[in-house]
């Protein structure tokens, strides 16, 4: 240990000078002062964990699918400082109930891939970051989840709670359809498939209250330019087998019927008259 002792207007000069020739007698230089050692370099994995909530900073994927998503990243990614990270890659979708370890998933995938030096960068939102980010347009299913999905009802109580715990006033919008949608896909459906069964009473009339009537949809958004895309999008999501029929139109008749994205705006704080074709109409 070295110590540099001056001379102060209130220091004792001589008992200053005496130790400093102490130091001096004995190959040390008072004019060097103690340096600290070096800081053991921070990993990214350990940058990560700082900002990954408690209960999952020792999260590990052990999902198949999951695991098999990180390899395909980490394979495909360039390893950490030196080089970029990933530019582009696959997307990960983690569904099903509450409560079934989704997050942990997820979270494990992101502490997998930085371990293995892949450079990333990720973001996880909760209710508190509504209020940093405050939105002006938010859109979420409506209370019946569109036609009753448990998944997609949940989505809506969790967005509806987190703007009233936030106290927000950004325009609300619930995705919806027209009725009159609705019965075009029927006829449709029927002509793609002469010999489907007609739905029993009890079917039909839960059909029938799907979407609003159309004298009640708040916005209309014509999406037609990018029709193309969204049937490329859903042949892609392997996953959702139902969809199929969709597909079975081909890109110009799926366009004709999917050009047009309807909500109903179910809260606004810019006054701006409906029915209106723009989500973000008075706040531009």
């Amino acid at each position: 240990m070295t110590a540099t002792l001056t001379r102060e207007p209130n220091q004792v000069g001589p008992l200053a000078d005496r130790l400093n020739g102490i130091l001096a007698s004995r190959g040390i230089d008072p004019g060097i002062t103690a340096e600290e050692p070096p800081a053991e370099p921070v990993t990214a994995l350990e940058l990560a964990d700082a900002c990954i909530p408690a209960r999952y900073r020792r999260a590990m994927a052990d999902q198949p699918q999951v695991t098999a998503w990180a390899d395909e990243i980490a394979r495909a990614g360039r390893p950490g400082p030196g080089g970029p990270g990933i530019a582009e890659g696959p997307s990960l979708l983690i569904a099903g109930p509450t409560g079934t370890g989704k997050t942990y998933q997820a979270y494990g995938a992101i502490r997998g891939l930085l371990s293995r030096g892949v450079r990333l960068r990720w973001e996880a939102t909760t209710t508190a970051d509504l209020r940093h980010y405050r939105p002006d347009v938010v859109v979420t299913y409506d209370e019946n989840g569109f036609y009753g999905h448990p998944d997609h009802i949940q989505a809506h109580r969790i967005t509806m709670a987190a703007l009233e715990m936030t106290a927000l006033t950004p325009k609300v919008y619930w995705t919806t359809m027209p009725r009159s949608m609705m019965q075009r896909f029927g006829e449709i459906m029927r002509e793609f498939h002469p010999d489907m069964p007609e739905p029993d009473p009890a079917e039909a009339a839960a059909l029938a209250e799907i979407g609003l009537p159309d004298d009640e949809i708040t916005t209309w958004v014509d999406t037609t330019a990018f029709s193309g895309q969204k049937f490329d999008a859903l042949a892609a999501h392997a996953s959702q087998g139902e969809n199929i029929f969709f597909l079975k139109m081909g890109k110009e008749r799926f366009g004709e019927l999917m050009g047009m994205e309807t909500f109903v705006r179910v809260q606004d704080a810019t006054g701006e008259a409906v029915p209106e074709n723009d989500l973000f109409a008075g706040l531009r």
